[in-house]
């Protein structure tokens, strides 16, 4: 039986997810995973992590079987990583302020860019009218630049107005969320200039960015557990945008009466990641509190919430056609040092996603 179909019965359209299926990766990183990327070609899974490498995993998605296909090297921990458009290589970033490019095919790795500080985040973008292609990378250093992955010197470098700590891109846009709160939207018909600089609709520090797969807006979370909906065209935000409150637990002493009353009984908690189906365009959060969900933007609705889990989910990716949801659980620093153990969780595991989890439903009339 394939393990996309392979639903518990407490998985209902009504009731909560059920995770009791959802496949271990073998042989995962041994420290926190920072980022997880699908290829856009087949089921390959790359993962980048604390402990300095970037592993590629190969995925049989009718079984869920898994094994590692490859794995290279950084000086430091790997913070961001994100394959090109034809799947035969993929792009990386991290501590060791590098930015590094892996053929699949040879196995090997080669640095291509550099940064003054931490590189935060790197996608593989299609410029301009003719679509050149380049790796863009985003770094503490409060520069954004554009590489060839031929050449050492960028092909243009962008200032930004703070600290790099998370991008996204899709189609023609590019949105670097940095310090501050401060959100940068580029056009990438014309990726040497910044097309808009905002204050993200959330109150509190920026933790993740993504895009829609039509490339007309972005979702953003905060670690103050809200999620905001934006849309590049104002009209379009002033009809359809918004922000929702996601990640929340109540008070142990409280009931669900007092929590909407007083706010300050809940807890919240960091949306560490958000990815967006690539069909039906809803929408994954997944948090510190160790949960994940599916969401429908246009119709302002979850579809699926599932179970606490034994740790932070760091990272999430869906596959190529949306049939297999990936989420990384390990120990993301939000409550310090002292939060962390010796026996905390380092996994990746494999959802396979069924229609009325991740379909948006129909309208009623």
């Amino acid at each position: 039986m394939s393990f996309l179909n392979s639903a518990s019965p407490a998985s209902t359209t009504t009731g909560p997810g059920s995770v009791i299926n959802d496949i271990t990766v073998n042989n995962p990183p041994d420290d926190s995973i920072t980022d997880l990327s699908f290829s856009p070609q087949q089921d390959l899974l790359a993962a980048a992590s604390w402990d300095r490498k970037v592993r590629i995993y190969e995925i049989d998605s009718n079984s869920g079987n898994n094994q590692g296909r490859a794995l290279f090297e950084h000086e430091a921990p790997v913070f961001s990583v994100a394959w090109t458009y034809d799947g035969t290589k993929v792009v990386s970033g991290g501590a060791d302020k590098q930015v590094k490019l892996f053929d699949l095919q040879t196995q090997q790795s080669q640095q291509i860019g550099a940064h003054d500080a931490p590189v935060r985040a790197v996608r593989y973008v299609e410029c301009g009218p003719s679509n050149t292609p380049a790796v863009v990378s985003g770094s503490w250093d409060k520069t954004l630049k554009y590489w060839d992955m031929r050449s050492p010197q960028p092909i243009t470098t962008i200032q930004l107005p703070d600290r790099v700590y998370t991008m996204d891109s899709s189609q023609k846009l590019l949105v670097v969320g940095c310090a501050e709160r401060q959100i940068v939207v580029i056009d990438l018909n014309q990726p040497q200039q910044i097309f808009k600089n905002s204050l993200s609709p959330l109150k509190w520090q920026t933790r993740a960015i993504s895009c829609y797969p039509q490339g007309n807006g972005f979702a953003v979370g905060s670690i103050e557990g809200r999620c905001g909906i934006q849309y590049i065209n104002e009209q379009d935000q002033t009809k359809q945008g918004f922000a929702f409150k996601c990640h929340r637990k109540m008070g142990s002493n409280t009931t669900t009466s007092t929590i909407r009353s007083v706010s300050s009984t809940s807890q919240a908690y960091p949306v560490n990641a958000i990815s967006f189906h690539p069909v039906y365009g809803t929408f994954s959060t997944a948090g510190s509190d160790g949960t994940f969900s599916f969401w429908d933007k246009d119709a302002r609705q979850r579809l699926k919430s599932f179970p606490e889990l034994n740790g932070s989910i760091t990272a999430t990716a869906f596959n190529k056609n949306g049939s297999i949801f990936a989420y990384a659980l390990g120990y993301d620093w939000s409550q310090g040092y002292m939060g962390n153990r010796p026996d905390y969780p380092v996994q990746i595991k494999l959802h396979g996603t069924k229609d009325d989890e991740v379909k948006q439903k129909k309208k009623r009339i």
